[in-house]
């Protein structure tokens, strides 16, 4: 099966947009901010592609979020395969996740530069490494961004796992000492799905719950999680807004 055979199904029945594609795509992981922030950030939602499909008004259609559809790296590099099968270009995925450094704290803004492989969708895609590069010059667009509003950051490698519930202490541990910040279930997959087709992929993850201190601790500050997915969100349309 490919990609372009499942868009053709969708549209049979009436389920995929009809209009022609972003070139770039925030795959949120935050399924209502769109909604939630509709007012600063003016969407137009054109339909559903397992997720509900928006156009950011300011791009005048260059770029588009996708939200509520999931979590995992499956869903993700499914639902990239038919955005690019579609046009779709660039993609930045926007996510939260545990924070394994002990300064990083709840609603702290973590961008990627890497990602350990441990998931397997991206195996399917590339050869095996531990890790995935995110696309450097979109990842660089994304910072400036960030730099030019005067937002606090951390530039690093995330750990992606499709097992949450198997996090051992051991594993916590050896990330910590190698730098990595953050673990979560979708970046990998992504960025490899991104290589193998040659288009762009980047990530943020919003600092959540927390691990660093070798147990889970649950998300200290909503307003503040919220606050910095509000900010990320738009430096990620921008990023990509120009990137195109």
């Amino acid at each position: 099966m490919k990609p372009e055979d499942t868009i053709e199904m969708r549209r049979k029945f009436g389920r995929f947009p009809t209009i022609a594609p972003p070139k770039g795509l925030v795959m949120c992981l935050k399924n209502d901010l769109p909604y939630q922030l509709r007012w600063n950030t003016p969407v137009q939602k054109v339909g559903r592609v397992m997720g509900d499909l928006f156009l950011v008004k300011r791009t005048r259609g260059r770029v588009g979020v996708l939200s509520n559809f999931g979590i995992g790296a499956p869903v993700v590099v499914s639902l990239a395969e038919e955005m690019i099968a579609w046009g779709v270009q660039r993609f930045v995925i926007l996510s939260w996740g545990g924070a394994l450094q002990e300064e990083l704290n709840t609603g702290d803004i973590v961008l990627n530069d890497r990602a350990i492989r441990d998931e397997g969708a991206s195996h399917h895609y590339i050869p095996t490494e531990k890790y995935v590069s995110a696309d450097i010059s979109l990842k660089q667009k994304i910072e400036s961004r960030l730099i030019a509003q005067n937002v606090k950051f951390t530039s690093g490698a995330t750990w992606t796992t499709d097992a949450p519930y198997r996090e051992t202490k051991d594993e916590i541990l050896q990330y910590q000492s190698e730098g990595v910040q953050t673990v979560e279930m979708e970046v990998a997959g992504l960025f490899a799905l991104a290589q193998f087709h040659a288009v762009k992929a980047a990530s943020i993850v919003v600092v959540a719950d927390r691990l660093a201190n070798l147990k889970w601790e649950s998300p200290a500050d909503m307003k503040a999680i919220n606050r910095s997915f509000e900010i990320a969100y738009n430096a990620t349309i921008d990023a990509l807004n120009e990137d195109l």
